[in-house]
Order: C-alpha cells, then structure tokens, then sequence
C-alpha cells in the first residue's frame, strides 16, 4: 500500500527489513519508505535514500532549516523526525553535504502523483487516444517546481527505476510510484529538463533485472548504435501550414491525382563526402525536386527510430520518436511543415506488425512477454527474426493505434502506409504446419489484427479528417480498403500487389515472347475496383539481388531505355494511384544501396535525363487531366478498345472522368516494330492530339511521333464508327485527348 501525500498509514522510523529493500533495489513501491510518513506517536518523519550525502537537511524552500536526519544505514539511507506543524503537502528540500561539498536539491518523494484515476482506467481499457501526454517523460511544472515526470507501464514489474547521468544511472536513487490499478509507474523528478538522458531500470516479474530499456514513449531518443531516451517534451514547432491542413480535413483522395516519390532519407541524396544530410538539408532538396517532377505527395520508408539502419526502419523501437539520424524532432516537423507549403503531401511507412529483439527494447520488456506473444508459435516472425505485438492485449493495441495517430496529429502527417498487413492477417503466415496456433474458431485469420487494424482506421478518421491509410498488403483478403461500418478493413488505399508482380514479369520479356503472355498485362483490370489501388514499383523491387528497375529490361541499352519508358506509360495511364521508388525516375542502374547516394551523375546522360523528363511530364499530365485521375476507384473510369492484340502486344484504353471531361486514349506497343496507318477506333469525331509519347526524341527515343492534329474518319473499327490513322512507336506508349 503506498504511503504518500494522500494517504496517513502509522509509521515509524524505517525499520531494518525496508530500509535493506531500499538499499538492495528491492523495494516495489518506494513510497512505503521515502519522502514524509506519520510515525506511531503521530509525528512527522523524513526517510531520504542519499548514498552520496555524509549529512541530510530538510530545509525550506527559502534556506532555512526545518530539521537535521540521522544516517541510519551507512549505505546512505537517513532518517529524522520534522517538527509539530509539518503536514504533508508542506514544501521542503534537501541540503547536502559530503566534505567540503555542498548541494541542495529537491525530494522526488514529496509530491504527489501526476496520473489520475481516468489515465489509469482508460489505460486498461485500451482507450487512452493520447498515451503520449500521460506516458513518457515530459518537462512540467509541478507543485511549483521545474522537472520531468516519467510515466511507464509494466505491470508485471516488481520494480521500475529512472536511471541516467543525473543519479549515476543507480537505479535504487529513483524508483517510480506504482500505480496499481494499470500497471502504471511514475515520478516525478525535479530539476530535471530537456536534454536530459535517461532508461527504465525493470526488476522483471521473477526478480530478475532487466536489461536497461528505452522509454517506448519517448520523443527521442540517442542517434545509434547509442540507445538512450532523452527528455523532450512534444516539439514546439510552430506550424504555418493551416492552409495545407483545412484544404486536408475537406476531402478524400480517391478522386485525386496521387503520385507518390518513395524515399529512404539516408540514401535518397548524400553531401559530397558521402556524409549522411540532415532532416533541414533533404527537406529544401526535396521540396525543390518534388516541384520540379510534379509529385503530389512524398512517402518516407519508417522514420521511427531503430536501432539497426540495415532494416532500413522497418525494425522500430522508438514508435514515437522520429529517427536521431537525421536530426531533431523539431527539424523533422519543419520538414513535413516546408512540404506542406510546397504543396506537396507527406506519407510515412508505419510499422505496427512486428518489433525487434533488441535488449534495450520492448521485448520482455517487464520480465514477461508484455507487448508480444509468449508462445512463439505466435509471437516470433521466423522471416525477420522480429517479435509479433499481441494485438489483443488493450494496452498494446492502444499504444500502436496511439502511435499511428500520434504521427498524423502531432506531426502533421498526411497518410500512414501500414507495412506487412498481410503477415498481421494471418496466423500461418511464412508458416508450415504445425507451427501456428488456429483461432478460436479453428480459422487461419488472426481476429485480433483484424479488429485492432478496424480499430486504428476508426481512430484515424475520427480523429484526423482528411488523413489516409494505405495497407502494404499481398493476399486476397477480401475488403481491405472497404469502410469498417461496410465489413471492412477500413484503409483507403491498398498496394496492387497483383499489377506490380504480373506486369514486371511482363515487361521482363523478350519482345518476342510477350504475345504469349499478353494476359499478364490485361489481368489487373479483372479486379481492378475490388479495391480501392495504389501501384507500386517500390524499394522491395530494386534490393536483394533484384536489379534496378532499368536493368528489369530486356534488350541492348536502347531498348532497355524504351521498355522502361514505355512501361512508365503504361503504368501512369493505368487505373490506380502511383508509387515510385526514388531513382526509378531517371533509369538508377545499379541496385538500391542504404549506405550510399543515388547515383544523381547518371543524369549526364541524355537517356537518363530523358527518362527523368519522361516521368516529369507523366505526373503533370496525370494530375492535370481529370479522366487520369478521378476515376482511378471506379470502374466507369476505364474502358478497353483493344485488350485482345495479343499477337502484336499492342494495348489500347480509354480512360474517363465526368461526361463534360475528355476522354483520354493510350496505346502501349510492346514490341520494338513501329507501325505505320495504325487504325484504332475514337468515342468521338474531330480533331485529336498526342499529348505524350515514350518514343519522343526529349525522352531518349526514336522520334516516331503523331505531330499535330489527326483528324478522325468515319471508319469504322474496334466496334466504333470513328476512328483514326496513327504512326505506332517501337516499344512506346503514347496519349491521345480529342483537340477540345
């Protein structure tokens, strides 16, 4: 039972068995020790743990002595009787003195809990939306004095401890309060403030002790291979992207042009020797080339800091806390702040599947598994050698749902893409038989992750209007971008996992050979609107042995330049939203390496430069005409005119919006043959015009263009009585909108 401010349990002088828990680090509660207890007769006592100290004062606030406290203990444990008058709540501090060393300081064990009874209850609930105010450490102002209060839950925990350089990282010198209730522990340490470094020191649920653990409510923590927390507080940046945000809150994206840059901020560009850039530095290079490629919107591969830079984020510790690595919290928010302004949206991956093992992390975290599965057959991920959340434990779903909209809220955050959905969804995921447990209907879905999934959607629209989540997610699990309140998942967008697989194997053809596997190319508009579609060529496509995009090409150098050009195209016109990763853009020809610039040098070469042109001008005509766009999510958006060419690997569609919007036409030969008096049936008579073709000579190309107007004739073909006469390019894509 904890005695404190609040509560007038008899006491008297420590006796010995206490005061060796103290010294021992043993005691659970050290309020049953330190700071003011009513002793037996009715007094006040004082007990102070100071094993630095040779004498203990308890003085006012102003200096002046209240009363003297006898070491009781030679390991520095004192004890002293205060004065008649002296109640709780009655301010004093501590003057010290070790030979001719003075100091005064201020008693942790004089105030009173900063968590009330409803943090506690909707903790246990699983309902806290914002865990970040209440858990963590951060710098206020209590009982009128400076310092941070540091907040944890570890429920199973017999002890929790604040350690760091301002106790000689001694975890006896500041146990927490414990909260029975949640499991919570908190204290609150004055004198403290930002900058200050710090761990949980835990003695587990056996009495064991712990590995030191980082804060997994810190707003930052030290840049690795250090894995320190340290006080923050939330940043104080000061946002001016108002304009951005209400624009935000009023609509969704399905019906808007979203063309997204994948980057990994610490490969994406380099200073010139080779020297990692900082989140100010990326953030202006960024909006300059962004703007420049007419992108919509930047995708950042995880920020959450992570002990290992080799899992390129994708192994977190630091939920809340965006990577050291590049800078501060504040650089990072004015980063996200000078996009917005920019007008350019920011997405950032998020990482609730699974978490690392590293000691100083949330694995085992209070001497139990806390935030993962105890049976392995559940909780470890044998791909990744990571640790998989228990996703139906509240207090663990809470935190990760707090984490997804603390990201959105507090960073400005415009879309979270939710990484290895499909590993969440199922139990016997990357799993043979035997080593998974069936659900309690004897099923293979996991119904924890599907509710905590339903819940975290819920909780973004709710909270964040306007803001978006994406599901990286590669099974047939039926409803993913589907509202809740309609049987789904709740996510706005899912990758096209489908799409990216078919149409790189595709185009990874001879030329020859692609009659033969025409459907690879066609089969994506069978499910086209069964979700809700982001395409992705991302990171996963250019590592591990893969190659570059560019070098996914079959061919000389020039044909390779033209199957990538024409598969851009292709991919641009086709229904559902784009994804990039970053070098894609301009033809990067070695595969992706974390540890090391782009190679940006490339773009000296008139084929490179030309792809970036290319893909420059593939983002301005997609967002500016609307039939590329705004139907990308319904099927009246898309229409074939010839889907059955196989012989001649030609592909022809119509793309639409509204009836007073023109129709957009788009032709892909994927064979390296040009074609001349290529007749292809119009929805409508007049004059057209090619707005882009892959071909074109600014592209790299051969040339082979449709120059000026073409006129339509009443010819009939393709099942229309209008058609028209084109010069078909080698292995192009081109773009055609009647001229009105």
């Amino acid at each position: 039972m904890t005695t404190n401010a609040s509560d007038t349990k008899p006491a008297s002088a420590p006796d010995a068995a206490r005061v060796e828990a103290i010294i021992r680090g043993r005691m659970g509660d050290p309020f049953e020790l330190l700071g003011p207890h009513r002793t037996e007769a009715g007094a006040m006592g004082l007990t102070v743990f100071a094993p630095d100290a040779a004498e203990v004062v308890a003085i006012t606030p102003e200096g002046t002595q209240i009363a003297p406290l006898t070491r009781v203990n030679p390991e520095g444990v004192f004890w002293g009787e205060l004065p008649d008058g002296f109640e709780f709540g009655t301010p004093y501090r501590l003057r010290m003195k070790a030979g001719s060393h003075e100091w005064e300081r201020d008693d942790p064990y004089r105030f009173t809990p900063v968590l009330g009874e409803m943090d506690e209850y909707l903790v246990a609930e699983g309902r806290h939306e914002e865990l970040w105010k209440r858990l963590g450490a951060h710098p206020i102002e209590h009982e009128g004095v400076q310092g941070v209060i540091f907040a944890v839950w570890a429920p199973n925990a017999r002890r929790v401890s604040v350690v760091g350089h301002f106790n000689a990282w001694d975890g006896r010198r500041h146990p927490l309060r414990r909260r029975f209730g949640a499991g919570l522990w908190e204290l609150f340490v004055p004198n403290l403030s930002v900058g200050d470094l710090y761990k949980f020191e835990i003695v587990g649920a056996h009495g064991d002790l712990q590995p030191l653990k980082a804060d997994p409510m810190s707003f930052r923590q030290e840049q690795p291979p250090a894995t320190g927390s340290i006080v923050h507080g939330m940043h104080k940046h000061d946002w001016q992207d108002d304009a951005w945000m209400e624009s935000r809150s009023k609509g969704s994206l399905h019906d808007k042009p979203v063309s997204i840059y994948e980057v990994h901020l610490g490969s994406w560009r380099r200073g010139s020797d080779g020297e990692v850039l900082d989140y100010d530095v990326i953030g202006g290079l960024l909006v300059d080339y962004l703007q420049d490629m007419n992108f919509t919107h930047v995708e950042f591969m995880p920020v959450s800091e992570h002990p290992f830079t080799g899992s390129w984020g994708y192994q977190p510790v630091g939920l809340f806390a965006p990577t050291s690595r590049y800078g501060t919290p504040e650089q990072f928010a004015a980063m996200v702040d000078r996009l917005h302004q920019a007008g350019i949206g920011v997405i950032v991956d998020w990482v609730p599947a699974h978490f690392p093992t590293d000691a100083h992390g949330l694995a085992n975290f209070d001497g139990t598994a806390l935030y993962e599965h105890a049976d392995p057959r559940q909780g470890f991920h044998q791909d990744w050698n990571t640790l998989i959340y228990n996703f139906g434990r509240n207090e663990v779903a809470n935190f990760l749902r707090c984490s997804g909209t603390f990201w959105l809220d507090k960073y400005h955050i415009d879309a979270l893409r939710v990484d290895a959905v499909a590993s969440m969804l199922y139990l016997d995921y990357s799993r043979k038989e035997g080593e998974w447990i069936p659900n309690q209907y004897g099923g293979r879905e996991n119904l924890d992750a599907i509710e905590f999934l339903k819940g975290t959607n819920t909780q973004v629209l709710a909270r964040t209007p306007g803001a978006a989540s994406i599901a990286e997610e590669s099974t047939a699990f039926p409803g993913v971008s589907r509202p809740v309140d309609q049987g789904g998942l709740g996510f706005d967008f899912k990758w096209n996992m489908g799409w990216m697989h078919d149409s790189l194997s595709y185009i990874q053809e001879d030329p020859i050979n692609r009659k033969y596997h025409h459907n690879q190319m066609t089969f994506s508009i069978h499910y086209a609107w069964s979700e809700n579609f982001v395409l992705p060529i991302s990171h996963d496509e250019v590592v591990h042995g893969k190659g570059s995009l560019l070098n996914k090409m079959p061919g000389d150098r020039w044909q390779k330049f033209a199957n990538l050009r024409a598969y851009l195209g292709f991919m641009w016109t086709h229904p559902g939203k784009k994804l990039l990763f970053m070098g894609c853009e301009f033809g990067q020809e070695r595969e992706w390496n974390h540890d090391i610039s782009l190679d940006w040098h490339l773009l000296e070469d008139d084929k490179h430069k030309g792809t970036q042109s290319l893909v420059r001008d593939l983002n301005g005509l997609y967002r500016d005409e609307k039939a590329l766009h705004a139907l990308d999510c319904d099927p009246a958006g898309f229409e074939w005119v010839d889907g059955a060419d196989d012989q001649r690997s030609i592909f022809a569609f119509l793309r639409r919006a509204d009836s007073g919007t023109r129709p957009v036409l788009v032709i892909s030969n994927m064979t390296p043959v040009a074609r001349e008096d290529y007749r292809i049936g119009v929805p409508e008579g007049g004059d057209w015009v090619e707005l882009l073709n892959t071909d074109d000579e600014a592209y790299g190309g051969s040339g082979v263009v449709n120059k000026g107007k073409i006129e339509s004739r009443q010819e009939e073909c393709h099942g229309r009585s209008v058609s028209l006469s084109l010069r078909l390019p080698p292995l192009a894509t081109m773009i055609l909108v009647p001229n009105r």
